[in-house]
């Protein structure tokens, strides 16, 4: 299934190239200064920077979250959303500010709003205050626009449905990117799976095992490798779109059950997919806000994740999207799911 017509798409390579990175730094406005630079996403972004030779500045609670080297070839602002005596540090004479910061667990719908909502609207006001023209790049959810009744997919115009606390609070926060004076780009990627994610690596442990649970019923998504979001940021960075939302991911939507086969058999193991009972996906998700309740923070199943797995289709139309960024290709899922094998082993994570 086609997302978006009959672009032609290449197959790109795993690791964002430097004839790429070339191409894109002269028309990023410097200092670049990101948010979430110690997450999943913003690690990779942040490798990209001073892979092309840049200096980023990092908003960081705690210092030794960073990736390995990237300490000492970062520029450090200690703090955090919250601190507008840090956010005023942070973005003053930056010229690109690129936000990955945000919560993807909590548990509370206050908790996702104070993050993903006012967390945004103070780091814009902080723009305003004193870097008014920088170009703004929000990294949001494909949550924020809610799933799409057709197995094609979303496109950026659709109107936003959000079905969780999580994607009502980037959509919020999508609004308060939008009152950014200068240029923005409002980029909404779909599941992220790579190097150094937690989220996704559920279904790579599942897999291992040979047993993959999914919700009952066909369901199609939308899947991004890691370093095609960061080309996407990178992109947005340097000027390809403004004043817009566009979504990011292969062109073609797969079902649930393609792609843990495919998952499955990029690493070289043999899984059978089961399909859950929604009543019980919803009664997982009331045990995980028992457990959040009761003090454990990283639960992978509440209530607010169960809506999300129990909506039918996320999946979105991206190809225009991509091509506005001036993206011609993606990383294909067989290659990111093997290099994601490959690191998860050497890390003892699988």
């Amino acid at each position: 299934m086609r997302s978006g017509g009959a672009t032609p798409w290449r197959e790109l390579p795993v690791e964002v190239g430097a004839d790429e990175l070339a191409t894109w730094r002269p028309a990023i406005r410097q200092p670049v200064a990101v948010t979430g630079g110690t997450g999943f996403v913003g690690s990779h972004v942040v490798g990209a920077l001073i892979e092309a030779g840049m200096r980023p500045r990092l908003l960081v609670r705690d210092p030794a979250r960073l990736a390995q080297g990237h300490g000492a070839a970062t520029e450090v602002v200690r703090g955090d959303l919250d601190s507008a005596e840090a956010l005023a540090t942070f973005v003053t004479g930056c010229g690109t500010v690129i936000h990955l910061a945000g919560l993807v667990r909590a548990e509370s719908a206050a908790r996702f709003d104070r993050a993903n909502r006012a967390g945004t609207e103070r780091l814009v006001a902080a723009l305003a205050a004193r870097a008014p023209a920088a170009r703004f790049v929000q990294v949001s959810s494909l949550a924020a626009v809610g799933p799409s009744r057709e197995p094609a997919g979303s496109a950026p115009e659709d109107e936003p449905h959000p079905v969780s606390a999580y994607g009502r609070s980037k959509l919020a926060g999508e609004a308060a990117a939008r009152r950014h004076g200068g240029p923005w780009v409002i980029l909404r990627p779909p599941a992220v799976y790579g190097p150094r994610d937690i989220d996704v690596l559920h279904f790579f442990r599942l897999a291992a095992r040979g047993v993959v649970p999914v919700p009952s019923g066909e369901r199609w998504v939308t899947v991004a490798y890691v370093a095609d979001v960061a080309r996407a940021a990178l992109a947005a960075a340097a000027g390809r779109a403004d004043r817009r939302v566009l979504h990011l991911g292969e062109p073609d939507p797969v079902t649930m059950t393609a792609l843990v086969r495919a998952l499955a058999a990029s690493g070289g193991v043999r899984a059978r997919v089961v399909g859950v009972p929604g009543a019980l996906v919803r009664c997982l998700g009331l045990g995980g806000d028992l457990l959040q309740a009761l003090g454990m923070r990283r639960i992978a199943m509440t209530s607010d994740k169960a809506r999300e797995l129990l909506a039918r289709h996320w999946s979105a139309r991206t190809a225009a999207s991509m091509a506005a960024l001036g993206l011609a290709g993606c990383v294909p899922l067989a290659a990111g799911a093997a290099a994601t094998w490959s690191w998860y082993r050497r890390h003892g994570w699988v």
